[in-house]
Order: C-alpha cells, then structure tokens, then sequence
C-alpha cells in the first residue's frame, strides 16, 4: 500500500512539473487562438462541457456530432503534437480516417505551424479534462463510409503550407490570414460545389469566396463581399470592427449562427486583428459589376406616416414592427437595426428575414455592450400568408431590392422549424395557422 501511495504522489508531482515547464505565454497564444478560430463553438453541446464535443450538427448526408477535443484518454489525451497537426491541418485522425469536412481542415491547412503549436499547448495543459465518449453519426450507410472522404480530400484539400504573404498592406496580410485561415469564414460564408468543397478558399482564387451560402439551419450566411445590395459594399472598416466586437453597428444587428462566433470569439479578439479582418473584407470587390449603393426611398415612409396602410403587408408592419423599426425604416441606433438599405434585406434567397420572423432572435451582451434586448417570433401569431406580406414589404420598401415571397416559401421554411419547438409553442402555431 505503501509502495502504491509513493507512485501515485510520483506520478503526480511528474505531472505537475511537466505543466510547469510549459511555456504559460505558448498556453495563452493557443487561448487567443482558439477563439479567433472559435473552437468552442462547435465543440461544446447546449448545456455540455467546454470542448468534450457532442454538438450536433447538420449536414446534407445526416447529422454528425462534434468530437471531445479536451486532453482526456477519451478526447485527445494521448495526441501527440504530430497526431493534432495531423487532425487540424490534414483532417486525418489518429486511426488514420479521414475526417468530415465539417471540420475545416481546408481553412486550417494555411494555419502557420508556430500557431499549431500554441493551439496544442493550450488544449493540452489550458483545457480541463473531461471524460465523454465520442457520438457516432446519424448519417445512413453507405453514406457513413469513411473511405470516399479520402478521395474528398485528395481532390479538394489543399497543401498544407504556412501562410504566405500576398498583399503590400501587412494589415491586410493579417486578415486574410485569420479570415482564411483560422477564422474559416468562408466555411459559412463561400458557396460550394455539387460536391461540397468550397469553390475557393483564397481572394487569389475568384469572386466566390464569401459570396453568400445557400440556407443551413434556417439561416443564410451573406455575402462578405463589396456588394452595395447584399454584401458590405455600405459598411465603412469602423462600422465592420464595431461589429465585429459588439454584435451590434449604427445599423445593423448579428443574428443566427454568427451570433455565436461574435459572443465565442471575436469580442475577444484584439483592436488591431479586428481591423485586419474588416480591411481584408473591405478589400474585396463586389461580385455584381453593376452594382449601386442604396438609394433611399421616402414612398412608403410618407405613406406610414399619413396613416396609409393600404399596400399589402403595410398594415402587418404597423401593428408588428413598427414600433421598433420605425415607420422609416430606420430602426434605433444599436438597439433595433435599420431595415432600409439593409443587405441581409435583400438577398436572393429570403430565409433569414422569414426564419427571424418566425422565431424572432436575441441580440447577445458583449463585454463593451452589455444590453440585451430580444425580438419576438411571429410563428404564433401571423399566418402564412401575412407574414409573406409583410416580409415582401420590408424587401421593397425605402429603396430596398428584394424580390417578393410567397405564402409556400414561408410554410415551407415554418414546417422546417416547428421541428425544434416545444409542445406548447407548437399547439400556440399550429393554433395560428
């Protein structure tokens, strides 16, 4: 008994002189980093432990859950730098598979190794252990086999490089980096082909990286591009870093799944790396060459005002938005975000504004703002067709360009939805229908 109480106090002093002699700047780099990449994210389920994964997540195949990348015997305790490098850069796990793409391997493959090596100090002595297996997949053989994802990769990953410099403006040059790299924006943000791999992974490539995605989750991932209707071309660097950092601009608001990235990760992010990152956006041209900015149109503003409610889904909008948005569709300065001129407004696809309609959404505190303040969804409320009206309103009025919806894309978007409610939100919208 003896003998066993003496190991078990060596092993532990081992254990403790090895996490000492990590270098603790190397563990809060990797801490730094993990953010900009916003790790947690994806690894951590509602509710669960930090990074010990199981967070399911959508794919066109079937649903695959997140792995534990805590050091535990379960997670990625017995990694060895070259077994993380392996899994981050290559998407090749340490039995040798490949990994699903939802994993952004191809982002990551540009990530220089100095920073891979402050990411697995810091998973490895930042992160608490936490036992937790990992969940299979739900995603129907043959289409689980892992083998065909080797050929993905062959075909789509690229080489595994440090990032070169491929600007004069070395602000710029730090952008790219975290926006191609680390930050795997385009993961969301960059159409994909028929085969799933984003059409580019680099400016250097084309005009499809950050174009705007098609629908996930109910939501649309807009374009990042200098788009005037869709895209940032209205937005100035300052209002992108204050964005960025607050979730919140003069003029706008986050929502959906980028909600998370500005509460997980960019609030954290310093000054300088924000400014990078919006300069970098800032700097790539609109996809549409005859693009226009916004001209606003005081038509439906002046009709509001005088009581005329007469065009279809006016009405719905005075008794639902008015009050918050305005009448002039300008909203209130970093509270209620400004419909006219708003590009998530007026993209193609419309499942964004019809999805937060639905379900309303939440603006989230920040650290340097910390009020909250929530819009209701409408789901219970307003049937199909008049939430069609009042969404083909909002799109065509105050010089706005979207085209209108219709009552089917609406139940189409509401029957995708009442999935994830509870009983007694679904009897409230099935009771309103």
């Amino acid at each position: 008994m003896k003998n066993l109480v003496i190991a078990t106090l060596a092993l532990l002093g081992s254990a403790c002189l090895q996490a000492a002699e990590v270098d603790q700047n190397l563990i809060k780099q990797g801490e730094y980093l993990a953010r900009a990449g916003d790790c947690v994210a994806c690894h951590t389920a509602k509710n669960g432990k930090p990074f010990a994964g199981g967070l399911p997540m959508e794919t066109p195949i079937g649903t695959i859950y997140s792995t534990n990348i805590t050091p535990d015997k379960s997670g990625i305790g017995d990694y060895s730098f070259e077994d993380f490098d392996q899994a981050v850069r290559h998407g090749i796990a340490k039995n040798g598979s490949t990994l699903y793409p939802a994993m952004p391997y191809p982002s990551y493959a540009r990530v220089n190794q100095a920073d891979m090596q402050a990411l697995y100090a810091y998973f490895m002595h930042g992160v608490a252990p936490v036992a937790q297996d990992n969940q299979a997949s739900d995603i129907p053989w043959p289409l689980s086999m892992r083998w065909p994802l080797m050929g993905w990769r062959w075909l789509f990953a690229p080489k595994v490089e440090d990032y070169t410099t491929t600007s004069d403006d070395p602000v710029i040059d730090r952008g790219a980096y975290l926006v191609e790299g680390l930050g795997h924006c385009g993961a969301c943000h960059t159409p994909r082909a028929l085969t799933m791999q984003e059409k580019s992974l680099s400016a250097s490539d084309g005009k499809t990286i950050l174009a705007g995605s098609a629908p996930l989750e109910g939501w649309i991932a807009k374009s990042l591009r200098g788009d005037h209707k869709d895209g940032l071309g209205s937005w100035s660097e300052e209002q992108l870093v204050q964005f960025l950092k607050t979730g919140r601009s003069d003029r706008s608001a986050v929502f959906g799944g980028m909600s998370d990235v500005v509460t997980h990760s960019m609030q954290y992010m310093t000054d300088a790396d924000l400014t990078a990152i919006a300069r970098y956006l800032k700097s790539l041209p609109a996809s549409d060459p005859a693009d226009q900015p916004h001209q606003y149109d005081e038509k439906a503003a002046k009709a509001l005002w005088n009581g005329d409610d007469s065009q279809r889904g006016a009405s719905v909008y005075i008794d639902n938005c008015a009050a918050c948005h305005r009448t002039d569709g300008h909203g209130y300065t970093r509270v209620f975000p400004a419909l006219a001129g708003n590009p998530v407004l007026q993209t193609d696809d419309p499942t964004s504004l019809i999805h937060i309609v639905l379900k309303g959404g939440t603006l989230p505190a920040t650290h340097t703002a910390p009020s909250t303040f929530t819009m209701p969804g409408f789901a219970w409320r307003l049937s199909d067709q008049e939430v069609a009206d009042v969404v083909s309103f909002i799109r065509g009025s105050w010089g706005n360009k979207g085209a209108p919806v219709s009552a089917k894309d609406v139940a189409n978007l509401r029957s995708n939805d009442m999935e994830s409610m509870s009983p007694n939100d679904l009897g409230q919208v099935t009771k309103h229908q």
